[in-house]
């Protein structure tokens, strides 16, 4: 496995690549887990090269002690990328990425306004501008995201559109510890009493899901996550919403097989977890 930490030496790289092998992508802010390996495995699958970048990007926080706390583990990180069979890292510091603070501001309209959106301003354009970046440096064929960050998939999706990158997205699904929490960077710092208390946001995921199933309405289903939350000290719910898994827009009612997701966000702690169900 290679190991670049400047744009031109990746870049050089992969210009005797690109002609005649397709590329996948996986970009992450380190920290990796299985989560992450089954985003590699599936591009190892679908592409002739595995590219994955490990950029804990600073414009995509609007809270200096999220980024502060966000689990550095890069050692680690280099063993489960070359185990999943990851072929070149893209490790870049921040003055490599950006010389100066941007000044590009992107705006994906009501994506911004609801959700993780409302809740973290700004971050969008953060995530926008760092993908953008990584899609102009790498060049690929296909890059995978997991639908644990599902409002995240439905922002690079319209600016994959909107700038007509010719990458194809690849959504995949979330992975899961066996009490159903969902995998994530920021469990590292749940302490022991708060992990046993995280796979709530799954049971309330559930507990939605069957009612909306057995023809509840998106009110009632929402209703009764607000009340599982209210019972449970530990937790500060942010948001549930039901909504569209494609465009994200709040949904009356279930939708299409496939079409219809419920979304949540909770702090547990000093730790923000989300979470969501596609049905």
């Amino acid at each position: 496995m290679l190991q670049f930490d400047t744009i031109a030496g990746l870049r050089q790289q992969l210009k005797s690549i690109r002609s005649a092998q397709s590329i996948g992508l996986v970009p992450t802010m380190g920290a990796l887990h299985e989560g992450h390996a089954t985003l590699l495995e599936a591009a190892r699958q679908e592409n002739e090269v595995v590219v994955s970048s490990i950029f804990v990007n600073p414009v995509q926080f609007n809270n200096a002690d999220d980024l502060a706390r966000y689990p550095r583990t890069l050692e680690t990180d280099y063993k489960l990328l070359e185990g999943a069979g990851c072929d070149l890292v893209f490790v870049p510091s921040v003055p490599e990425m950006y010389a100066d603070s941007p000044l590009l501001r992107l705006n994906f309209g009501a994506l911004e306004t609801t959700m993780e959106g409302a809740f973290r301003p700004g971050h969008f354009n953060g995530v926008g501008i760092v993908v953008a970046k990584l899609f102009n440096i790498v060049q690929p064929d296909r890059a995978y995201f997991g639908q644990k960050d599902l409002q995240q998939v439905a922002v690079i999706r319209r600016l994959t559109k909107e700038l007509s990158f010719p990458v194809e997205l690849i959504r995949c699904p979330t992975i899961r510890e066996a009490d159903g929490l969902a995998l994530s960077s920021r469990n590292r710092n749940l302490t022991a009493t708060e992990r046993e208390q995280a796979p709530l946001l799954f049971r309330a995921l559930t507990q939605s899901h069957q009612m909306l199933a057995g023809g509840h309405s998106t009110v009632q289903a929402k209703n009764a996550v607000q009340t599982l939350f209210a019972n449970s000290p530990a937790f500060t719910l942010e948001y549930v919403e039901v909504v569209n898994a494609d465009t994200l827009q709040l949904a009356d009612e279930m939708l299409a097989p496939g079409q219809t997701a419920i979304c949540l966000a909770a702090h547990l702690g000093k730790v923000r977890l989300i979470d969501n169900l596609v049905f």
